[in-house]
């Protein structure tokens, strides 16, 4: 059952939206002036004027309509420029997984290393400290020289960027593990491999998964804009092959699923760290 505070925030939450649709509305409502000639009309289509007067904004009723559209049929697949909406969120997971996989694997035995070493820990730090505030996409243009593959390089911008957080927050969760559990371990001459994955892991585990969820942030935030530039398929490209149509609607559904998809991955991240902390 839900609390009362929670059913609260949800009206609230409810109203807000309301009241945005609303003023949107507003905003997009379209004023009909009076009927023109033909030769008026085209006249002031000449002179970037019409007979009605418009903000260029499309209303919610478009959007709605874009969402009834991609929504009734997410997979369909006409060709190259013309795939549904599941087909292209497919592609960007699919890239964003790879990717964000490729990471962990680098930097959770990485991050172990250098936690447990604070001679290591001084030697990598200047290198993560140059490269971790570098833009994702400033590597595209040597990913996609070096790789000569879009795809590819896609996935090694999501690799590049996921991996700073994940290893600087496994190092400080390994190195922040209590030295009286450490001690009890060397003491019962508990093997290194056990005492990493029994003692040190569980302890570390709240602070990767932080790590984790923000690399999954960033890497679901940096596909989309690696998908305008290298094109092919992706939400990305849904949103820039839309805007080269000028179709305001379908972009802004697009956006809206975005947000929608990056709020669940973080949702399922905020799970698996409640999951593995430890509360007395």
């Amino acid at each position: 059952m839900f609390s009362k505070q929670a059913l609260k925030a949800g009206l609230i939450s409810l109203l807000l939206f309301l009241a945005f649709i609303g003023a949107w509305s507003l905003a997009t409502h379209q004023k009909e002036g009076p009927a023109a000639s033909g030769a008026d009309a085209e006249y002031a289509a000449l002179m970037g004027k019409g007979a009605e007067k418009t903000s260029g904004f499309p209303p919610p009723a478009k959007v709605g309509e874009a969402f009834v559209t991609y929504l009734s049929d997410p997979f369909y697949d006409k060709g190259p420029n013309d795939k549904g909406i599941g087909i292209q969120l497919a592609h960007s997971l699919g890239r964003v997984g790879l990717g964000f996989f490729l990471a962990v694997v680098v930097a959770l035995p990485l991050g172990f290393v250098i936690g447990q070493s604070p001679l290591l820990f001084q030697a990598f730090n200047p290198f993560i400290q140059i490269l971790k505030p570098i833009s994702p996409l400033a590597w595209m243009p040597l990913a996609l020289y070096s790789l000569k593959d879009s795809d590819v390089s896609g996935i090694f911008v999501i690799f590049i960027c996921s991996l700073w957080p994940m290893l600087i927050n496994t190092a400080f969760g390994v190195a922040a593990v209590r030295r009286d559990w450490i001690n009890v371990a060397r003491t019962l001459e508990v093997a290194p491999l056990r005492k990493a994955f029994l003692v040190i892991l569980p302890a570390a585990a709240p602070t990767i998964l932080t790590g984790m969820r923000i690399s999954m942030g960033i890497a679901w935030l940096v596909i989309v804009a690696a998908e305008m530039l290298v094109g092919g398929t992706g939400i990305g490209y849904f949103v820039w092959n839309e805007w080269n149509n000028l179709a305001l609607p379908n972009v802004i559904f697009a956006v809206v699923m975005i947000g929608l998809v990056g709020m669940l991955l973080d949702q399922l991240f905020g799970l698996l760290q409640k999951a593995v902390t430890y509360r007395e």
